[in-house]
């Protein structure tokens, strides 16, 4: 019996599905070359900011204590020291002290040295797993700074990190307004001021100089200096730090981002709108009303083992120029610390929402208009785990034309095929004039060989689409289904007692069912389908290629979606299960293959149809080199 083969425009649609799919995997990894030159890069850096910090040792300052009531000897040293700002170390508030500030989502924590947020808690959500009884807290205990460095008339660069400010705590209306004044005199201050709504994310943040156009030197703008070590908050640790990555807004609503990957990773925007350290799921945003002329945005990885560095992911350090004007420097900004949410971003109209990884161009889109608003919709009333169900029906339906005009082709092709084997015998000793006569055959047919390849490649968007959909998804972070207690991480329901590299140290459910569905779809579509044309000469054997991508598919599937989210994992699950049932309809109920081969040759006594201008052209180049041939055999 004669071996089925598969038809040459599924194995390209298959070929390039294939290729996209390892892009996907593999589209953030750096090469070893990347690597020794961020490496390099990071060690010019340090060399030349060593070199700074050697021509700088007068901007050193040691941490400000508070002066002793009366005691004039240190006042006077302090004077020395802080030069004008000596005055805020004599006032009260000069302490180790703090001030709370919280409404129903969020609880902020700002000390008087250094007047900027040492604590933030989000209070609706738990770190890790539901249950755990640990809040998410986005700063504490030291990993994050607020600084800006103050260059005095006198020469002096202090440090606004390492001096005291005045607290004063009111309320406006439902509003909680505390000030931070850093004060040079009575009436001489530089200013930090927090804005606290009722059960909001954002945070106003003012910051602002009052008759300090004689203490401070206005020349050049003042840089404001943020640095955020990011704590892990999910269950996997890779799985948190591939997300976790710098972004930004710059030049009037364009966006970008810092590349998450590798250590000393930095970016120079300029007109800065705001700035984004961002985790996987939460994520904390400082923007400005006057955009920053400039910037110096840094990401280092801090993850270099999984298995020992799993407390904080990402080291991320800001430089922002605080530009004078008339003397006085006065930005009107706002903090976020909050979900990583699309629709949350969005509510707040400043383009958050362009934090959210949802693919460039058409897969963006996708995501946007078609992805998003549907599974909204769908878990607003249903459960997260139904509503994924759903959801891939409803998507694998809406695409069932598509992958009906793609079955259809091959089984054209498959009625075709031993003409086109009949060709290939004949005119063995000829590719040339066996390529001229097949596409003679397929216009005379009215058969288009590319038609079966044209439908795969139309879904590869929302293949890719849903690649990024998942993963971005806060509404699935812990939300259980079935035996998965968090939709948005892996669904482990064994622990291995060792490391299997690419695979992990545990085993999920859904990837397995996943891949299972994989292969025996590819099963049953290179079954059914047949080869357009039989193996040329010189040329790959794509049968036998297509028997390995049968095993290969889902053993990727099985490896890499191991450690991916499990509502990822079931969305693709359910898809290649929900297509298996498609194509057996397709298969046994729509498509007559009799019907098919009776059209065929009913078209073959019709004219042939006008060839389109690229089959025109083809058609052209072959003769010409057919005539090329030629020429060269008489020669």
């Amino acid at each position: 019996m004669e071996e089925k083969k598969l038809d040459l425009n599924s194995i390209i649609g298959f070929v390039l599905i294939f290729g996209i799919l390892i892009w996907i995997f593999y589209q953030n990894q750096p090469s070893d070359k990347e690597i020794a030159a961020e490496k390099a890069k990071k060690e010019l850096v340090a060399k030349q900011e060593a070199q700074a910090k050697a021509d700088k040792t007068k901007t050193a300052v040691l941490p400000v204590t508070a002066a002793v009531p009366g005691d004039t000897v240190q006042l006077a040293q302090l004077q020395k020291t802080l030069g004008g700002f000596a005055y805020s170390a004599t006032l009260p508030s000069a302490k180790e002290s703090f001030t709370t500030i919280e409404n129903e989502k969020i609880k902020l924590k700002i000390a008087n040295k250094g007047g900027y947020i040492v604590e933030a808690t989000l209070k609706e959500f738990e770190k890790f797993k539901k249950g755990s009884g640990e809040l998410v807290e986005l700063i504490k205990d030291n990993n994050s700074h607020l600084n800006v460095q103050l260059l005095t008339t006198d020469n002096r660069t202090l440090n606004s990190k390492d001096l005291f400010f005045e607290p004063s705590l009111t309320k406006v209306g439902a509003d909680q307004v505390l000030t931070m004044r850093l004060k040079a005199g009575a009436n001489e201050f530089l200013e930090y001021k927090y804005i606290l709504k009722a059960n909001d994310y954002l945070v106003g943040f003012d910051i602002r100089s009052q008759g300090l156009n004689k203490v401070l030197n206005s020349a050049k703008p003042l840089n404001l200096q943020w640095d955020l070590k990011t704590y892990r908050n999910e269950k996997s640790v890779a799985y948190d730090n591939r997300f976790t990555e710098i972004n930004y807004e710059y030049n009037d609503e364009k966006y970008s981002y810092v590349n998450n990957h590798g250590q000393g990773k930095e970016e120079a925007p300029e007109k800065l709108s705001y700035v984004a350290f961002k985790q996987h799921f939460f994520t904390t945003i400082l923007s400005t009303e006057k955009p920053f002329e400039t910037s110096k945005l840094q990401s280092d990885d801090l993850v270099k083992d999984e298995k020992i560095d799993t407390v904080f992911t990402k080291q991320f350090r800001a430089t922002l120029p605080l530009a004078f004007s008339n003397g006085e420097i006065d930005y009107k900004m706002s903090w976020y610390f909050g979900p990583s949410d699309y629709k949350t971003l969005k509510s707040y109209k400043k383009n958050f929402q362009k934090i959210i990884p949802l693919g460039w161009g058409i897969f963006g889109w996708i995501n946007q208009w078609i992805f998003i608003p549907l599974f909204g919709f769908l878990s607003s009333y249903i459960a997260y785990g139904i509503a994924i169900i759903i959801f891939t029906i409803i998507i694998k339906l809406a695409m069932s034309p598509i992958t009906y005009k793609s079955f259809l082709s091959q089984a054209k092709m498959k009625v075709l095929r031993p003409e086109i084997t009949e060709l290939g015998e004949k005119f063995k000793k000829d590719p040339m004039k066996k390529q001229q006569e097949t596409m003679k055959l397929y216009n005379k047919a009215g058969v288009n060989p590319m038609a079966g390849c044209i439908p795969a490649l139309i879904q590869l968007p929302f293949m890719y689409a849903s690649f990024q959909f998942f993963p971005s998804a806060f509404e699935l972070r812990q939300k259980s289904f079935l035996w998965a207690d968090d939709l948005s991480s892996f669904d482990s329901v064994a622990k291995l007692p060792f490391h299997i590299p690419l695979y992990g140290d545990h085993i999920s459910l859904f990837p397995i069912l996943a891949a299972i569905a994989v292969f025996f779809y590819m099963k049953m579509t290179s079954g059914d389908q047949q080869m357009a044309a039989p193996q040329q000469e010189g040329m790959p054997d794509m049968a036998k290629m297509m028997k390995i991508m049968i095993y290969v598919s889902p053993l990727l599937m099985l490896t890499f979606f191991n450690n991916y989210g499990a509502g990822l994992s079931l969305y693709n699950f359910m898809s290649n299960l929900i297509t298996i049932g498609i194509m057996f309809v397709i298969k046994n109920y729509i498509v007559d293959s009799e019907k098919i081969h009776a059209q065929i040759q009913e078209n073959k006594l019709k004219e042939p149809k006008k060839q389109s201008k690229f089959q025109q052209r083809l058609q052209e180049v072959m003769e010409q080199q057919e005539a090329a041939k030629a020429q060269n055999k008489k020669k």
